[in-house]
C-alpha cells in the first residue's frame, strides 16, 4: 500500500513580492521530499499568473480562493498590490482577512477529496488569522517569511511600541525596549505607516491584531541564513516562543515581470557584460514594485556621469509617474546622459526591467545599487556581491543596517524616496565600494566570505549538511510526524 502524502497548502499575501517566495519555497519542499502533496492557494488573478510561472514538469495544484474587489472599496481586478496605489494597500491587506470563512471551507474540501487527516498550512506573515483555521482542523501550521529575521526583528518590534511621531527634536534616535541588539533606530528610517501610526490608524489595528495571531501557530520559517542572521531569529524565538528555522536562501531565477515595451533581451544583456573587465560594473535597480523621486533620478544620473564607471541602470518611472508612463528621458535624467552612456560604451540604461540574476552572478559584476528589498540582498549576497543601499519602504531600512553594521557589506547611499541627495556624496560612495580603497577591498572581501557561507548554509552531500538543509529537515519532521 503507497505511503499516505500530507497535503501541504501555502497561501501567500497578494503582492508579487510574497507571491514568488511561496512559489520558490514550494518548488523547494517539492525537490525536497516526495512525501507532500502541494498546493498554492490565491485570488483568480494571481493565480492566472502563477500558472505561467510553474515549470511544466511540477505537480504542484494551485487553487483559487474566492474575493470580490470591489466589496471592499477596490477597484475591479485588484487583486495584487503591483497593480494599486500605496494608499489602498491597506485596504487590500483589510480584505484578506475577510478571506477567513473561504479558506476554512477551502482546507475542508481538501482533507475530504484526499481522504487525509494530515494537513500543513504554510501562510504569510500579513495573514496571522490562518492560524487560527488551522488550529480548528487540527493542521500544522507555521508562518512563512520572505523577509530576514533581524529586518522583521525591526519591524514588528516598531509597531509593538507606537507612537513613533514627530515631536522631541532630542527623540531623533529610538531604542526597541525589546530588542536593544538593534541599538538605535533613527527617524528617517521610518517607514511612513509607522511614522504616521498612533495606534488607532488603520495600520496599527490590523498589525496588533495581525501580529497577536502569529502566537497560534507551530512555528515561523525564514527564508535567511542563521550563521549572519542569528540575531534577528532569536528576537522571534524568545517573542513567540516558537521553533524559527532559517531555511534560506531559497530564490527563484527568471521571475521579473517586464513593464509594457520594456526590459532588455538577456542575451543582449550578457553580450554587454561579457565585453566588460572582471568587477568592473555597477549595477543599479530598485527592485518591481519601488522608485524614486525625478530629482532623484536626477543626481543618480549626474553620479553616474561623474564616477566614469560602467553601469547597467534599470530606471523606472519616478514617483508621480504612471508606471507605464513614456520613458521622459529629458525630465528625469541629465541632458545627453542615455546618448553619452550609449556612445562610450559605459552604461546600459533599461527601461523597467532587467535579468537581476543573470547580471549579479557574472564576473564583471561589481556591485549592486539596490532598494534593500531582502530577496534582492540574498541574490547579491549569494554571488559574493556587496551592496550600496538605498532603503526606501517596510523592513528595507533594516536590512540595510544589518549589512552595514553587523555584516559589513553594504554602505547605505542614500535613504527614502523624498530625501534631498547630491549627486557628488553618491558619487563618492560609488567610488569608495568599487575603488581599491581600504573599505572596498575589507566588503568585497567580506563579500566573498558570506557567499561561501551560504553555499555551506545550503550544502547536502557526503554525509555533510548546512544549517539551511538540516532546518528545513527538521522543520519536515515536526510538521510530518
Amino acid at each position: 500500500m503507497a505511503e499516505e502524502k500530507q497535503e501541504v497548502v501555502l497561501f501567500p499575501f497578494m503582492a508579487q513580492g510574497h507571491i514568488i517566495p511561496f512559489l520558490a519555497l514550494a518548488l523547494q519542499l517539492e525537490k525536497t521530499t516526495e512525501k507532500l502533496n502541494i498546493t498554492i492557494v490565491n485570488t483568480s488573478l494571481n493565480i492566472r499568473k502563477l500558472r505561467s510561472s510553474l515549470p511544466p514538469n511540477s505537480s504542484i495544484k494551485l487553487l483559487e480562493i474566492p474575493f470580490t474587489p470591489s466589496q471592499h472599496g477596490l477597484p475591479p481586478n485588484t487583486e495584487n498590490t503591483d497593480t494599486i496605489p500605496y494608499n489602498l494597500v491597506i485596504r487590500l491587506i483589510q480584505a484578506s482577512t475577510t478571506l477567513k470563512p473561504a479558506f476554512a471551507d477551502l482546507l475542508r474540501n481538501i482533507l475530504v477529496q484526499n481522504k487525509t487527516r494530515k494537513l500543513l498550512v504554510v501562510a504569510d506573515f500579513f495573514l496571522g488569522w490562518t492560524a487560527a483555521v488551522a488550529k480548528e482542523l487540527g493542521a500544522f501550521h507555521v508562518i512563512f517569511s520572505a523577509c530576514g529575521g533581524y529586518g522583521l526583528a525591526c519591524y514588528y518590534s516598531l509597531w509593538l511600541h507606537l507612537p513613533h511621531r514627530r515631536g522631541d527634536p532630542a527623540q531623533e534616535h529610538l531604542l526597541l525596549p525589546d530588542f536593544p541588539e538593534a541599538r538605535t533606530i533613527h527617524r528617517t528610517q521610518l517607514p511612513t505607516n509607522i511614522s504616521e501610526a498612533d495606534g488607532s490608524d488603520a495600520w496599527s489595528v490590523f498589525q496588533h491584531q495581525n501580529l497577536r495571531e502569529w502566537g497560534n501557530s507551530d512555528g515561523v520559517l525564514f527564508n535567511t541564513v542563521d550563521e549572519f542572521d542569528s540575531v534577528g531569529l532569536g528576537y522571534f524565538k524568545r517573542k513567540l516562543n516558537r521553533p524559527v528555522w532559517a531555511i534560506g536562501p531559497i530564490l527563484l531565477s527568471g521571475t521579473g515581470s517586464r513593464g509594457k515595451g520594456g526590459g532588455i533581451n538577456p542575451k543582449l544583456c550578457a553580450e554587454w557584460l561579457d565585453a566588460k573587465p572582471s568587477k568592473s560594473v555597477l549595477f543599479v535597480c530598485f527592485g518591481s514594485m519601488n522608485t524614486i523621486s525625478a530629482s532623484q533620478m536626477m543626481e543618480l544620473g549626474k553620479a553616474l556621469d561623474r564616477c566614469g564607471r560602467s553601469f547597467i541602470w534599470v530606471v523606472r518611472p519616478p514617483i508621480g509617474f504612471d508606471i507605464n508612463s513614456e520613458f521622459r528621458e529629458d525630465e528625469w535624467l541629465p541632458e545627453g546622459f542615455v546618448e553619452r552612456a550609449r556612445e562610450s560604451g559605459k552604461g546600459l540604461v533599461v527601461r523597467d526591467w532587467a535579468p537581476q540574476v543573470e547580471i549579479l552572478s557574472h564576473s564583471a559584476v561589481s556591485v549592486f545599487l539596490s532598494h534593500c528589498g531582502w530577496n534582492s540582498l540574498l541574490e547579491s549576497l549569494s554571488e559574493g556581491v556587496p551592496i550600496l543601499g538605498w532603503p526606501m519602504a517596510a523592513e528595507q531600512f533594516y536590512n540595510c543596517k544589518l549589512l552595514e553594521e553587523e555584516v559589513g557589506v553594504c554602505v547605505e547611499v542614500a535613504r527614502g524616496k523624498s530625501s534631498a541627495v547630491k549627486c557628488e556624496d553618491i558619487a563618492e560612495k560609488i567610488g569608495l565600494v568599487m575603488g581599491e580603497t581600504e573599505k572596498g577591498v575589507a566588503m568585497r572581501k567580506k563579500a566573498c566570505y558570506v557567499r561561501d557561507l551560504i553555499r555551506d548554509a545550503l550544502k547536502d552531500e557526503d554525509g555533510f549538511k548546512g544549517s539551511s538543509v538540516k532546518a528545513m529537515d527538521h522543520f519536515l519532521s515536526s510538521a510530518l510526524s
